[in-house]
């Protein structure tokens, strides 16, 4: 599961003259800023961005270098730099600032438009300050003065991570394993409730992690009706399942996992600050820790990677009485009869384990599940889940009230009030329903509202989100965002982890991979787990209207399903999406059984290398399995099909 890199394919072409680039003569203006030029022949794409990242300013220019334009271009950016020298320090014994030599990196035009697909500027010849590009001329116009004069200073990190979550911490060790001073700043603020947790960021503490663990939890409640079929013989009596000790075997993980983190960044030598960090100047941040303390700390770049916090409805009563993803995995207490308030994932995957694990709950969504998943297969979902005894209810709360408080040993007891419509009539009604938790999950947010961004001109869109060209910010060229902060980008851990080692590779040695933000493999965690890798119907369509797509699909039913006799069975389904008129590729692949994750993991590496239907069909499948049934996929998918009916495994 996760996103992979790419290189780009045009990073070992070389001048038409070929070979690397000869040794360098140093010629001097008559200022005292000195520009190196390069010989005529053009140097590979690997060696100029190689160069780039590692020279204080650099251009990457394509024709002669005596070319008029060139020349120009050359003779403004040396003024420009001139004017943004820092002054010396009133310290220090320096009567002028040392010459500040301009690295000219000639390329050829091919390799010219290869370097603007790496880091999306249309401009030619490119500058690089410290490594980051910046674009052309105007770019480097638009910088404040000031704010180029400050960049040029040395400052304490070469780079700042802010947000200690699985992209933070990745980007952090790679940055600091190339040679490069980072520190690493991570700070939890409490959820309503007051919950707080260790470093790792939301997959590890309050996500992925214990999610998983919860399910495993519920599913290993169903082996135990299966082992019973299988012959084994269960103590007498009824089984019950302890949340408390689940609780804390899940904590006692996480607690471990928090250390290895510090452990690892103490190895990398990564600087670690248990701070709040909010910019309070272009290259300045502020980092505020528990006892509020605050130590002011410089980089020449900085990573934002502090991901996305629940949402909360504006309506009485709902942040005093619920809780979110962020507090359940702690919650002290059994959590007795539930409301999952939400169509999300995170809310379907909760309500999911919960009922496993023996509780009472319910589904509150206000019109479709999975938003942005297939539709078909949500509806699977939703009726999967209806026949596995959980209750789905239409519409959105309007308040909530407290009828009794919780402890720490105990749930309270809330009711909560919605508009229901009368299925006949179509009349809305004010109904009621008490429950002992209420768990909000309606999406999530960025919280970066507090962190100074604004201040420096970095761009958000309306959520809050940092706006990039590709993971660098569109309006301040020393700012990057990883990972469900960054707009634009799936929100699942392993992209941020790739997105963040990728990056700092990229800065820091001046490589060309790139981040693959499409066919992405991932897996909702419902009872009946779905995974899915490419487009949805819905996006295939629109991207290729109807008349392109051919979808093969079937119903399957695992064998381990058989003899207990699983009501699970009827649901198991999978398909392909293809491209009728492209030699059947496949572009969508879903399925909804058990160890869906497992499956749709291997077969995303398919989707990857841009396989066939045929590629499927040659494939011969391990027998007996789940997987195998995409290597025998016949039927298509056809407008008022009859419900297929599962068969045996041969």
């Amino acid at each position: 599961m996760g996103a992979v890199a790419s290189r780009m394919p045009a990073r070992s072409v070389r001048s038409a003259r070929g070979g690397e680039p000869a040794n360098k003569k140093r010629l001097h203006d008559e200022s005292e800023h000195s520009i190196i030029p390069e010989e005529n022949s053009a140097i590979s794409q690997k060696e100029a961005l190689r160069k780039a990242a590692a020279a204080k300013v650099a251009i990457i220019f394509s024709g002669s270098e005596q070319k008029q334009e060139n020349l120009e271009f050359f003779k403004e950016v040396e003024k420009i730099i001139k004017e943004a020298t820092p002054l010396p320090d009133e310290n220090s014994s320096e009567t002028s600032p040392p010459p500040l030599q301009i690295e000219k990196l000639q390329v050829s035009q091919s390799v010219e438009k290869s370097i603007k697909i790496v880091n999306l500027f249309d401009s030619f010849p490119q500058i690089y300050i410290k490594g980051n590009a910046i674009g052309g001329l105007n770019e480097l116009k638009s910088l404040k003065i000031e704010y180029l004069r400050e960049w040029l200073r040395p400052h304490q990190y070469d780079l700042i991570v802010i947000g200690g979550g699985s992209g933070g911490l990745a980007a952090a060790k790679e940055a600091a394993r190339l040679g490069k001073k980072v520190a690493c700043l991570d700070y939890v603020k409490p959820s309503p409730v007051g919950t707080t947790w260790g470093l790792g960021g939301t997959c590890v503490n309050v996500g992925c992690i214990p999610k998983k663990l919860m399910h495993q939890a519920s599913l290993l409640g169903h082996s135990l009706h299966d082992a019973k079929k299988f012959g084994w013989k269960l103590p007498d009596g009824q089984i019950e399942h302890r949340w408390t000790h689940l609780k804390d075997s899940v904590q006692d993980h996480i607690a471990s996992l928090n250390w290895g983190y510090r452990v690892q960044l103490r190895e990398k030598t990564v600087t670690y600050f248990n701070s709040y960090g909010e910019f309070s100047g272009p290259f300045e941040i502020s980092a505020t820790n528990k006892k509020k303390k605050v130590e002011k700390l410089t980089a020449d770049r900085f990573l934002i990677s502090t991901g996305l916090r629940p949402k909360y409805p504006e309506i009485p009563g709902a942040k005093e009485f619920t809780i979110t993803s962020d507090d359940l995995f702690q919650l002290p207490y059994s959590p007795g009869k539930t409301l999952c308030v939400g169509a999300s994932y995170v809310s379907l995957e909760c309500a999911g384990f919960l009922h496993g694990l023996g509780y009472d709950v319910t589904v509150m969504v206000r019109s479709i599940l999975l938003r942005g998943f297939d539709q078909d297969m949500a509806e699977k979902i939703r009726k999967h889940m209806k026949a596995y005894g959980l209750k789905f209810e239409s519409g959105v709360p309007s308040k909530i009230e407290q009828i009794t408080e919780k402890t720490d040993e105990k749930a309270g007891l809330y009711r909560v009030f919605w508009q229901k419509k009368d299925e006949k009539s179509g009349n809305l009604t004010e109904v009621s329903e008490d429950y002992n938790t209420i768990l909000m999950a309606i999406g999530r947010e960025a919280m970066t509202d507090d962190m100074g961004l604004e201040a420096i001109g970095v761009k958000r869109a309306k959520s809050k989100k940092i706006i990039g060209r590709r993971e660098q910010s569109e309006t301040i060229p020393w700012i990057y965002a990883i990972g469900d902060v960054l707009e634009g980008t799936p929100e699942l851990t392993p992209v941020a982890i790739q997105a963040g080692r990728v990056l700092m590779r990229r800065l820091i040695n001046g490589t060309d991979e790139l981040t693959e933000y499409d066919q992405i493999p991932t897996t909702v965690f419902t009872p009946l787990e779905y995974g899915c890798c490419g487009l949805s119907e819905e996006d295939a369509i629109t991207r290729y209207g109807k008349e392109s797509i051919i979808v093969y699909h079937n119903v399957f039913n695992p064998l381990e399903y058989t003899i207990p006799e699983r009501m699970d069975k009827d649901h198991c389904y999978l398909k392909l999406i293809c491209l009728r008129n492209e030699e059947e590729k496949v572009v969508g692949f879903h399925i909804l059984s058990p160890n869906a994750g497992e499956i749709t993991q291997g077969f995303g590496i398919a989707l990857k290398l841009s396989a066939k239907k045929s590629d499927f069909d040659r494939l011969i499948g391990i027998h007996p399995t789940v997987a195998e049934s995409f290597t025998t996929l016949t039927l298509e998918k056809k407008d008022g099909d009859e419900e297929l009916q599962a068969s045996g495994c041969c």
